[in-house]
């Protein structure tokens, strides 16, 4: 049985937030086995976001999939790179939340 096509966004969103931190840690391509991890990521999470779209709308399912990843890579970054929580980052990353909700729901 194929997987949902909202599960396959939701992966291509996760892999999305891998590919995104995969990023800041290949230290601007620099570093070998991060830059690696990083393109199969990204290439990874496109293919399974263009399966996804086969049965979704195009503007719904890319807007949850950058939502997922503008999430994910906010929040991460905050946790494991002690970047700024202050009440205005968390303030957009409720709206995002919002938004990705009411995509779906549409």
């Amino acid at each position: 049985m194929p997987a949902s096509p909202w599960v396959l966004v939701l992966i291509a969103g996760i892999l999305e937030v891998a590919w995104a931190l995969g990023l800041k840690w290949s230290d601007g391509f620099t570093r070998m086995l991060p830059t690696t991890l990083t393109i199969i990521g990204a290439l990874a999470s496109f293919f399974i976001l263009a399966q996804a779209m086969k049965s979704l709308p195009v503007g719904t399912a890319y807007a949850v999939w950058t939502g997922i990843g503008a999430l994910g890579t906010a929040t991460l970054g905050m946790a494991l790179f002690g970047e700024p929580a202050t009440l205005m980052r968390i303030a957009g990353v409720a709206l995002i939340v919002s938004g990705i909700i009411a995509l779906k729901l549409a």
